[in-house]
């Protein structure tokens, strides 16, 4: 049983039953077969019962009316806002009898409640801020059952706010629309008063405050705005009539734009024998024909008093202004317009020359004066010319580097290194930065002919290694030729002082002759990636420029357009468009007469050759792929799948050879960018499409391992061992129309 209602059971017989006090619709209901109270209901069709009130809403609008949003979403942070004032009284002072107060009124339309704040004022000595909280305010009696509304606001006003009376001036335009759309008529705006203390207050601080004007006005703040951080330097010097030595002292002076003033340094050489000083003139206005000694304290001031009354009984003289300004000094000063090369200012008694300016300065009087001759004045005797320093030529001990490093100085110190180049071309990954050309002796010994090297060139440090390729029953061992290290280039002078030539990479190219220590090389082919890398830096390789060369060429056969079209066309008798990297080169040779190398020849042929992919197995390429992935741990192949379809808009299957290399890029794809541009070549079609989905399966090596297939041989010769030799460019053929489009254009 419910104990709350156990101590009102004692009450009941007594209650009232006739309704004079207690009416009978405020006892309705059971709990527990006891009946029980609970708040007025009204009856029948909500009209109130006698003795009941009006329930209080918290808005005008009626509940369930309409299928609109209800009001606290529709005014979600909607906000009325108008200015308005009250006067408060101030009883404990005759200085004021009352004060006016401005604030601003808010009214929240989610819920109808109001807001006052005073706008803080500085060094009001009131608390302001929030003066009334923000919620429901009820409307002053006989009324205080109900709201204020959004309908009991309007311009020019008054509304009481417990207690305190209101003057609404204006509000915003916002609160303008929102209460004529309502069908509200406003009322002009009021003037805003003021607080009569605060003017008084005001009117006797200026009257205290105010200082004296000065004869003239002057408005310096444009001056200072305009040129600001602007100075015009200019390097001077002053023959200083005690000074015993002949050289003047150097001076610089700086004129500031801004203001016009004026400072000076000293530049005192080493061991001068004088104190250093912050400045030789401090800066401020400088004045002409200045004296030596400056002017008594008083002769200069901003204006003058005139006594016309003499001494008063209280010992107070009367004084106004001399606004005849009568007796006072006036002094010109140093303006911009006065500073010029070979000018001669008076800086206190001391005749100070102007020799010399900055590009700043310069550039200033161009523009404003349009001086051009800035023709700087020799002050100073110019010094003896250094003896050339003679360097001793080399002695034969040690490297070049390091006798020189002993002639300059009796600390000998490390040769310095190049570290920027070796951090930049040092290995990193994959990308080996070493170029490899194969080589042969230039010899007429029979046994040095077949002799075959691997010249090794590091980009790092441009030192070059020597490797000999060892063949069975030769009489030769084989193995390392030369040490690394930088290599002199042949006819240079051994005991001389200027440093040795040594071979650079742009040196080094299919078909150059070089020699190193006494014995001649003839490079005779490279690697791919010696290809790639000069292709790549074309700039820097000339051999490997494609344009440089097509120019050459154009040049060399311009002339002979339709014959070379003609013999291209014999040459090609079925119409393939493709000839033989043989008959190209052949071409090439006989119209060049020698002035194209070998190396030049391979760089047209790989540019407009046909690649002969046969000579890669598919199924190794892959296994070297799989492997590189395996051990870099690369597994997001479902990610990869997602990124292709989510790029594959037309869901074919097959996306550009180049999104599919981007994407696989921007996973970091732990393969060479060879080894991924061959394997997508692969896997193109006619379309230049790559068929994404079989390119994945084939990288994922936990689903689809792929084993090179490795044919069971016999034991490999010792010459089979070591096959790094570079091979010629993998070219079948040329495709000759679009050289000679390149060459003399499309023919019509």
């Amino acid at each position: 049983m419910d104990t709350g209602y156990r101590t009102v059971l004692p009450l009941l017989p007594w209650l009232p039953t006739g309704g004079e006090n207690f009416h009978r619709s405020q006892i309705c209901g059971y709990s527990n077969n006891v009946r029980k109270l609970f708040e007025d209901k009204p009856g029948i069709g909500g009209e109130l019962l006698p003795g009941q009130t009006l329930k209080i809403t918290s808005s005008v609008f009626p509940e369930g009316v309409g299928s609109g949003p209800p009001s606290w979403i529709a005014f979600d942070k909607q906000v009325l806002c108008f200015d308005a004032y009250f006067e408060e009284e101030v009883p404990e002072k005759h200085q004021e009898l009352y004060r006016i107060r401005h604030c601003k009124i808010y009214f929240y339309l989610e819920d109808d409640t109001i807001q006052v704040t005073e706008p803080v004022v500085k060094d009001s000595g009131i608390n302001q801020g929030t003066i009334l909280r923000r919620g429901l305010v009820p409307l002053p009696p006989p009324h205080e059952d109900q709201f204020y509304t959004m309908y009991h606001f309007n311009i020019n006003t008054e509304i009481t706010l417990y207690g305190r009376k209101y003057k609404i001036i204006d509000c915003d335009l916002y609160t303008k629309n929102f209460l004529r759309k309502l069908g509200i008529r406003l009322n002009p705006p009021a003037s805003r008063p003021d607080d009569p203390y605060t003017t008084a207050r005001q009117k006797r601080y200026l009257e205290s405050t105010n200082p004296f004007h000065p004869y003239e006005r002057f408005d310096t703040l444009k001056q200072f705005l305009e040129f600001d951080g602007q100075v015009l330097g200019f390097s001077c010097v002053w023959n200083d009539p005690e000074l015993k030595i002949s050289d003047p002292r150097e001076l610089v002076l700086r004129y500031y734009l801004s203001d016009d003033t004026i400072d000076i340094r000293e530049i005192l050489p080493p061991n001068s024998g004088r104190d250093v000083v912050p400045f030789f003139l401090k800066r401020d206005k400088l004045p002409k024909n200045a004296p030596a000694a400056p002017y008594h304290p008083g002769t200069i001031t901003n204006y003058t008093l005139l006594n016309v009354l003499g001494k008063s009984e209280r010992n107070k003289g009367y004084y106004i202004r001399d606004v005849l300004q009568t007796g006072a000094v006036h002094r010109e000063f140093y303006k911009d317009s006065d500073l010029k090369i070979g000018a001669v200012i008076n800086v206190w008694g001391r005749q100070i020359l102007l020799c010399d300016c900055d590009e700043f300065t310069k550039e200033h009087y161009r523009k404003k004066y349009g001086i051009v001759d800035f023709t700087p004045i020799q002050y100073k005797t110019p010094p003896p010319p250094k003896p050339e320093k003679i360097i001793p030529p080399y002695n034969g001990f040690g490297s070049e580097e390091d006798s020189l490093s002993s002639c300059k100085g009796v600390v000998i110190k490390t040769a310095h290194k190049d570290y920027r180049q070796f951090l930049v071309k040092d290995r990193y990954g994959m990308d080996s930065n070493i170029l490899r050309y194969a080589a042969k002796l230039i010899t007429d010994i029979p046994v040095d002919k077949d002799r075959k090297f691997i010249i090794s060139f590091f980009l790092s440090d441009d030192t070059i290694s020597v490797f000999e390729y060892a063949e069975r029953n030769s009489g030769i061992a084989g193995g390392k030729f030369l040490e690394r290290g930088r290599i002199k280039k042949p006819g240079q002078e051994l005991f001389k002082s200027e440093p040795s030539e040594y071979y650079k990479a742009q040196d080094l190219f299919v078909g150059a002759r070089v020699c190193f220590h006494g014995h001649n090389f003839l490079l005779v082919d490279a690697e791919e990636y010696t290809f790639n890398y000069m292709e790549k830096n074309a700039n820097e390789f000339p051999m490997a420029n494609i344009c440089a060369i097509l120019n050459k060429l154009k040049s060399m056969t311009e002339s002979h357009a339709k014959e070379i079209r003609k013999t291209f066309a014999i040459t090609d008798p079925e119409n393939t468009n493709v000839i033989g990297y043989d008959t190209f080169r052949n071409w090439i040779v006989s119209v060049a007469a020698g002035v194209f190398s070998e190396h030049e020849i391979m760089t047209l042929g790989r540019h407009y050759g046909i690649r002969d992919e046969s000579q890669t197995d598919l199924l190794f390429l892959l296994s070297v792929a799989q492997d590189k992935l395996k051990k870099n741990a690369f597994e997001y192949f479902e990610q990869l799948n997602t990124m292709f379809l989510y790029n594959d808009r037309e869901k074919c299957g097959l996306l550009p050879y180049e999104t599919c290399r981007t994407i696989f890029k921007s996973f970091k794809l732990p393969l060479p960018d060879d080894l991924l541009e061959t394997l997508l070549a692969r896997f193109e079609d006619n379309q230049k499409q790559v068929n994404y989905k079989n390119f994945v399966h084939a990288l994922n090596w936990r689903e689809n391992q792929v084993r090179a297939f490795v044919e069971e041989k016999e034991q490999p010769k010792r010459e089979d061992i070591w096959n790094q030799l570079p091979r010629s460019p993998p070219v079948t053929g040329i495709r000759y129309p679009p050289l000679l489009d390149d060459l003399f254009g499309k023919e019509e």
